[in-house]
């Protein structure tokens, strides 16, 4: 037993415990000598169990506390304080809101993908630009790197339209027309980071907009929106099963550099949900798919899944922040919903044309 926890000696004035009868009163004599006052010195108190009262008020660990018994003089002896329970775990975001908003997302998605498929090619490209903006305000404010916005966008809805209309051969003209208009665009600036400026923004066209297009190519065939449906299902699926999985058993770190949230386990259970769904999704949406290429097409969708998860955790950590937008409540911003979507779209675009034989 800690010193600290045991009652004063008799003749330090202390109440004795309770049992014990009544303290008698120290003895008239003479002063005590050097050697007494040191056996009469006040007994540190120590804090109650469960940590410090005064640390959790906010005020100073050695602010000066009021005189009187330790508060542990009246336990009785041998009682140690009951161990802290473990705190239970809990989700980094606001569920409520997350649900809500991905509710929400969902009824758009779905009503515009069945009812008016070029009402989803604007949905398409309402969601690239809203990323680029994210991206560009993002590398700005936080490396100084001035990629243009103006360009991007034009050029990143020129491609969404151009691979629904003329497919990939189109998508990919309106890549290399965006890279030009870039160049010159920053032209109109300083020289100075001028390469610097280029390069992020070509980054930024590829990362958004001309992933992006694998979505209209998608929408672009014969039962072009199963096709988007079940790649939008398997990737939700995938994140679901990883973030229920990993949130449940996860101990095992799977990227603690990139994201330190992410564990093996997890991806276990990304793969598990994504194989299972994709059996299900082409066996019963989509004509010509079997079982066992779904399986495939969700094995594939939950790694290619992950790698965007990762690969954006990697931007932002690069970038010191935490969200890339603040747009959708419980979720961040809108990258951060497109992160794993969009590394994803030309893997299920390239295996449902191998399966299925069109496109």
């Amino acid at each position: 037993m800690n010193d600290s926890s045991r009652g004063a000696p008799p003749h330090a004035g202390y109440g004795g415990p309770p049992g014990q009868g009544p303290v008698r009163p120290p003895a008239a004599g003479p002063p005590h000598g050097a050697g007494d006052a040191a056996q009469t010195r006040p007994m540190p108190i120590v804090p109650p169990a469960g940590g410090d009262q005064d640390d959790r008020d906010g005020h100073d660990r050695g602010a000066a506390r009021p005189s009187g018994p330790p508060v542990h003089a009246h336990r009785p002896a041998g009682a140690h304080p009951s161990p802290a329970t473990p705190p239970r775990k809990r989700a980094g975001r606001d569920l409520r809101a997350a649900i809500g908003v991905g509710v929400g997302l969902g009824a758009v998605i779905l009503a515009s993908l069945f009812f008016v498929k070029d009402v989803f090619v604007g949905v398409i490209a309402a969601a690239v630009v809203v990323g680029l903006w994210e991206l560009t305000s993002r590398l700005r404010e936080q490396k100084g790197i001035r990629a243009p916005l103006v360009p991007l966008a034009l050029g990143g809805v020129a491609m969404v339209v151009a691979g629904y209309l003329r497919g990939p051969e189109g998508a990919w003209v309106a890549m290399a027309l965006t890279a030009l208009a870039v160049l010159a665009w920053r032209m109109t600036d300083a020289p100075e980071n001028y390469l610097r400026d280029v390069t992020a923004a070509l980054f930024a066209a590829f990362y958004v907009p001309f992933l992006a297009t694998f979505v209209a190519l998608m929408l672009a065939a014969d039962d072009g929106a199963w096709w988007v449906l079940v790649f939008l299902l398997l990737t939700v699926v995938s994140d679901t099963g990883a973030y229920a999985v990993g949130w449940r058993f996860g101990t095992h770190k799977l990227a603690p550099r990139i994201s330190p949230g992410k564990t093996r386990e997890g991806l276990l259970g990304a793969v598990g949900f994504a194989m299972v769904a994709g059996a299900l999704c082409l066996e019963f949406l989509i004509d010509g798919g079997s079982w066992w290429e779904g399986l495939l097409l969700g094995l594939a969708v939950a790694g290619s899944a992950t790698l965007g998860d990762l690969g954006e955790s990697m931007i932002k950590r690069d970038l010191g922040i935490k969200d890339m937008g603040t747009l959708l409540p419980g979720h961040g911003g809108i990258m951060d919903r497109l992160d794993s979507l969009l590394p994803t779209a030309p893997v299920a675009w390239l295996l449902l044309v191998v399966f299925t034989g069109s496109g």
